[in-house]
């Protein structure tokens, strides 16, 4: 796994093999933010990485210095992963932590520019993620909720629905904070 862009280019991120985990492939991580940096600023983002796993996302928008990166996974050995290369990589402004994403979510009042949402796969409640998210309105004005799936999810029956694009077996679905 590698950070694609920004001032950690090219850094190789080695998590452990016993995380339960399926990263974004870097060919559609490397989609997904060419997408984002058509739209975005990323120094004046403020980013919401659910799911996170490796941390993978989280690194690669702190890397292009965003003004601020959460990541929130309920897994204990990933959050330990996801600090340990924060405190070797120097991320300063990556706040890490260990909570279940549908809690985090019923009790966040921060607003995001960005949240990012890749839940496993075979998660029953996938909508809920959506619909979470902005019963809560917790993203900005101009704001995106970005959902990783598979091809079996399909997310467009919500009103902030845009579109979804694919790449390889990786679904991104966008929604928009229509206010």
């Amino acid at each position: 796994m590698r950070i694609i862009s920004g001032t950690l280019k090219s850094r190789r991120i080695n998590p452990p093999k016993n995380l339960p985990v399926r990263p974004t492939t870097d060919m559609a991580k490397e989609a997904l933010f060419n997408i984002i940096s058509n739209i975005y600023d990323f120094s004046e983002l403020n980013v919401l990485d659910l799911f996170s796993g490796t941390g993978s996302i989280s690194y690669e928008f702190y890397s292009r210095e965003c003004a601020n990166v959460t990541a929130v996974d309920q897994n204990f050995k990933c959050i330990n992963f996801i600090r340990k290369t924060k405190e070797n990589l120097n991320m300063d402004s990556l706040d890490v932590i260990q909570a279940n994403c549908f809690s985090f979510l019923e009790k966040a009042w921060n607003k995001y520019d960005i949240i990012f949402a890749d839940p496993p796969y075979d998660m029953p409640d996938f909508d809920n993620v959506v619909k979470l998210v902005f019963d809560k309105n917790l993203l900005s004005n101009n704001g995106m909720l970005i959902v990783e799936h598979s091809k079996n999810t399909h997310l467009n029956n919500f009103s902030q629905y845009v579109n979804t694009r694919k790449y390889g077996s990786v679904h991104f679905s966008f929604f928009e904070n229509q206010d």
